[in-house]
């Protein structure tokens, strides 16, 4: 360890236990960068907001359903939103303690439905140091556009019973069609069809058959549905494109692929796929392959049309927000025979909820599973987690250890398959955001080499080849895999630091390059100078 007075980057007054400036500035600004540089390409054409920092230097509002701004994406179940305008770990201020705005209160146990299951509690407070708690309402727990459910009622609201019998009248109107086992019945019927009698709906994202033909004869539709697309039903079903609801993205097949090849090499042989159906979908792929692949998943998700293509031993539909199984105990209890299988061993749990989702919710949600994994009631399970992987943005890390302090957060970077900025290579952006959150240890969890990945000695964990170790910070500190030069360059911008900058990147190089640093003239006047600018920062 360095001692009292060691230079890090070339700088004095840094110490063990202490960041060097060139840490703590990149540390503090890498999410304004990201802000200002990169993620205002994430906002759609007109909107500017399917962006999870809602396209502005800043997280914009979480998902709630009253208008709260910003827009979403999701792979599966979840949407790419927003989440706490002008809040830099994009957080929502409703959700931490002492700031103003509308906080969630949970799930009450004798609380309202809507279509989307029963309803969350939350409670406005006003800001300031004396922050009073308004009047508490309960609101839909899926969706943040009062279009999408107006759901709405004041906790101490006396409700007539006219308007309760509406209420229950207008939730089975707005029930799907069909039950998930007719959708099942269905889909046996269908496939037992000649090839030119299959169609597809793309309206209204339903298999056909020749007998109701006539009732869409005004739709698009595909024709000659094959078995293959019956088998990768998210590359048939259109991606739902209401932004304040789930805008869906899905997981590429690179970022895909992967998943299921490390699930594999650790030992896995259950995934429970919570709003990941493209993982889902490649794990039934391959198990209706070959025999020799052991894997197998059970997709919880809120989209209820792949009930069309899974049987209800392979799908729940189920909301992540409530942990509300819409089938009712029977789909409670297929997953908790999921879990429980082989006593709880070799499971794990994959999800990638909406990034503008109340991070509470969700973990309540999460550790709700896990409780029900521990049911198995084997030794050890009470003291253990359930293995996971939670994907979602880095800037959420401190929100998530809040929750499950266990948690690491790994550099892999997520990719999603239709949408140009989050693609790999040379067609889509190259900095993901996304990350693998998880509470397996961090050095079992192996990066692929050949995307530009190493294993950290000091740290026993791999990270981006870009993200050199500090020894002063004794930790690879970026979260973006920069290097220091590069974000040193991007946040000293102005003319006054812009004059430094080159004798401050010639010190980075030479430190990143282990070559001897010359002593400054004035150090102390360049280390004053620069933490003056970073505070103004």
């Amino acid at each position: 360890m360095p001692t009292e007075g060691n230079k890090c980057h070339g700088l004095k007054g840094t110490g063990p236990g202490l960041r060097c400036v060139i840490c703590r500035a990149v540390s503090r600004r890498e999410f304004w960068f990201i802000s200002s540089v990169f993620l205002t390409e994430f906002s759609s054409p007109g909107g500017g907001a399917a962006t999870p920092l809602g396209g502005a230097a800043a997280p914009a509002a979480p998902l709630l359903p009253y208008p709260a701004g910003g827009e979403g994406c999701r792979e599966g179940g979840g949407s790419m939103a927003a989440s706490g305008e002008g809040d830099p770990e994009g957080l929502c201020g409703a959700e931490r303690p002492g700031a103003g705005g509308l906080a969630l209160l949970g799930l009450a146990p004798s609380a309202p439905s809507c279509p989307h299951g029963p309803a969350l509690l939350f409670v406005k407070t006003s800001q300031g140091k004396g922050k009073e708690e308004g009047r508490r309402f309960y609101a839909c727990s899926a969706c943040r556009d009062r279009k999408d459910c107006n759901f709405f009622q004041w906790e101490d609201e006396k409700v007539s019973e006219t308007r309760l019998a509406a209420r229950e009248e207008y939730n089975r109107n707005h029930q799907p069609p069909f039950t998930h086992r007719q959708n099942v019945e269905r889909y046996k019927n269908f496939v037992l069809l000649p090839l030119s009698k299959r169609r597809f709906c793309q309206e209204c994202q339903q298999l056909l058959f020749p007998a109701e033909w006539e009732k869409h004869l005004d739709h698009q539709f595909l024709c000659n549905i094959s078995t293959a697309q019956l088998k990768s039903p998210s590359q048939l079903l259109y991606p739902l494109e209401n932004k304040k609801t789930n805008a869906q993205y899905l997981f590429a097949d690179r970022s895909c692929q992967f998943l299921l090849d490390l699930i594999i090499d650790l030992g896995f042989r259950r995934v429970l796929s919570v709003g990941t159906p493209r993982l889902h979908e490649m794990i039934q792929s391959k198990a209706s392959q070959g025999e020799d692949f052991r894997v197998r998943s059970l997709l919880l998700d809120i989209d209820f049309r792949y009930s069309q293509f899974y049987t209800e031993d392979e799908f729940c539909h189920y909301n992540m927000f409530n942990h509300y199984f819409f089938g009712g105990e029977a789909a409670c209890e297929t997953c908790r025979k999921f879990l429980h299988q082989d006593n709880g061993e070799r499971v794990i749990m994959v999800t990638d909820p909406p990034f503008g989702g109340l991070v509470g919710a969700l973990a309540s949600s999460f550790k709700k599973l896990m409780a029900m994994w521990k049911e198995t009631g084997k030794e050890g399970h009470n003291n253990q987690e359930m293995p996971m992987f939670w994907i979602f943005p880095y800037f959420f890390e401190s929100r998530i250890l809040e929750f499950f302090p266990s948690f690491s957060m790994m550099d892999y970077q997520v990719d999603y398959d239709n949408h140009a900025l989050y693609k790999h290579g040379k067609t889509g952006r190259r900095q993901s955001p996304v990350r693998i959150f998880t509470n397996l240890t961090p050095s079992m969890i192996v990066l692929p080499v050949e995307e530009g990945y190493r294993f950290c000695t000091i740290c026993q964990r791999y990270v981006s080849s870009g993200n050199q170790h500090c020894e002063i910070c004794n930790s690879c500190t970026s979260k973006l895999g920069f290097t220091v030069i590069i974000a040193t360059a991007v946040l000293f911008k102005t003319t006054l630091v812009r004059r430094l900058m080159l004798a401050v990147l010639f010190v980075a190089r030479q430190v990143t390059s282990a070559v001897p640093v010359p002593v400054s003239p004035a150090p102390e006047q360049l280390a004053k100078l620069m933490k003056s600018k970073s505070s103004k920062l």
